[in-house]
């Protein structure tokens, strides 16, 4: 048996290879560019890679590495999780996804951080560089010494969001780098890179990384999305203490790649006494990088074809088993390698299911603007972040309740829009005492003397002997006041 194993790998290595020649033909042929990475968190060790040194346009999941500045300062002792900062109009105007607070608004980095790694918020993202670093450009350059210093050889950051720039790049492979780095240089703060929802005032928004309550063992980590690079997701897992890290990017949805995600961790720990059969990738720092320019995903996904905007919170489902729509590796090399190995391992869990299931219960983690607050004075917080977003919906309120007409209209009302007030036989006191309508008087100067006749708009009135009467007049009929 032992001198028949060698031979028997072999065979396996070669069946291997050509498996992933077909796959490498097959996905260049199609029109839908994803590239994939499956790692060891604690030795960096390569269980899957697909394109995953080509250049990538990073979109939100550039976060990971604002979050990881940011928390190293704090670690550092350059600022404290209490330390307030200040929202600018700069970060009061990008794009959304974004919290939409307004400039002068001060909040602390641990809710800045929790908003951005939650909601995703390009805002908080601008709030935390500019409290960081001084400006958008300072903080950029600390996030591009950091990524030398960590090897990741591939990126090069412009902002701290994500948000489409000239020259802001990744690789699968260097996000695989961040994510090791951030477990192993911050372990006392992993906690924001797995929180399952936020609420802010009234407003309560769950983690964009599907994995989060519903994939068994998911602990991390951040989503992002540009029409430019598709579905990204770095996600980690652990299970029976070995913890796994998945990077996709490229997906065709918010689901497809949350699927995409949970399939490549299933896969990784499911072959863990398997890896005898598979050649050895190496760790991910020595994979090699690809010169090329980044895949433009725009037409795809953003296209005419679309029937509403893409954005990170994308919540298509995927109804097929095993594959992800439209995914270049759904017929490429994983399917080949599944296929050899399909009958030496348990079979994977039905992940388009499990990604449509309802997350498991939890409570969301309170948000608020100002300094750090507890007991009555956080319950005071929350109060007044729910009072600013109340403004809007008591103005819908009045509004429809303006539209219904009815016999006996409040006189506030009448009197607050006079020309949206609807006539009655009683006539309205203080309508008809309001001084600022005494210029119509001289157009119809009976108008007051027959109001039961025909009554005219609240804003027309009679001249002076005409008042006793529309104060005397209407008193037997009261009603709705």
């Amino acid at each position: 048996m032992h001198a028949f194993r060698p031979l028997l790998r072999k065979s396996l290595f070669n069946l291997f290879a050509a498996a992933l020649a077909v796959g490498a033909l097959l996905a260049s042929r199609n029109a839908h560019a994803e590239a994939l990475l499956l790692i060891e968190a604690d030795s960096g060790k390569v269980l899957q890679a697909e394109n995953a040194t080509v250049p990538w346009y990073p979109a939100s999941v550039t976060k990971i590495m604002t979050a990881y500045v940011t928390l190293k300062a704090v670690k550092d002792g350059k600022i404290t999780l209490d330390t307030l900062l200040t929202v600018s109009p700069t970060a009061a105007s990008q794009s959304p996804s974004k919290m939409g607070l307004r400039p002068g608004t001060q909040l602390t980095v641990d809710n800045a951080l929790k908003m951005m790694m939650v909601k995703s918020a390009n805002d908080m993202a601008v709030v935390l560089a500019e409290g960081v670093g001084g400006s958008i450009d300072g903080f950029s350059a600390m996030m591009n010494d950091t990524a030398k210093r960590l090897g990741m050889t591939q990126t090069n950051y412009v902002n701290p969001n994500g948000l489409p720039a000239d020259g802001h790049v990744t690789s699968a492979r260097d996000l695989g780098i961040l994510a090791r780095s951030f477990l192993r240089d911050l372990p006392e703060y992993e906690y924001f890179v797995h929180i399952p929802a936020i609420r802010f005032g009234k407003r309560v928004t769950a983690n964009f990384n599907k994995l989060i309550g519903r994939y068994p063992g998911a602990d991390g980590f951040k989503t992002g999305f540009i029409c430019a690079s598709g579905y990204n997701l770095v996600a980690s897992a652990t299970r029976n203490g070995r913890r796994l890290i998945a990077v996709v990017l490229g997906a065709s949805s918010g689901t497809a790649r949350a699927v995409k995600a949970a399939q490549l961790l299933e896969r990784g720990f499911s072959q863990d006494n398997l890896s005898w059969l598979r050649p050895s990738l190496g760790t991910v720092e020595n994979l090699v990088p690809v010169d090329a320019s980044p895949p433009n995903l725009r037409e795809e996904m953003c296209g005419g074809h679309h029937k509403r905007p893409a954005s990170d919170d994308d919540d298509a489902l995927i109804a097929t088993n095993g594959g992800t729509s439209g995914s270049a590796s759904a017929t490429g090399g994983e399917a080949q390698v599944t296929f050899f190995t399909a009958g030496l391992q348990p079979p994977l869990m039905k992940a388009s299911e499990l990604m449509a299931s309802a997350p498991a219960a939890a409570e969301p983690v309170v948000v608020y603007t100002g300094p750090t607050r507890t007991g009555a004075a956080l319950v005071a917080a929350v109060a007044a972040d729910t009072d600013q977003q109340n403004p809007p919906k008591a103005r819908g309120k009045k509004s429809r309740i303006a539209k219904k007409p009815s016999a006996g209209a409040d006189a506030k009302t009448a009197a607050a829009k006079p020309e949206a007030a609807k006539p009655n036989a009683k006539g309205d006191a203080k309508t008809a005492a309001k001084p600022a309508a005494s210029k119509h008087a001289a157009v119809k100067p009976d108008a007051a003397a027959k109001p039961a006749e025909k009554p005219v708009a609240s804003g027309d009135q009679a001249p002076k002997p005409a008042k006793p009467k529309a104060v005397t007049k209407p008193k037997p009929a009261p009603n709705n006041s």
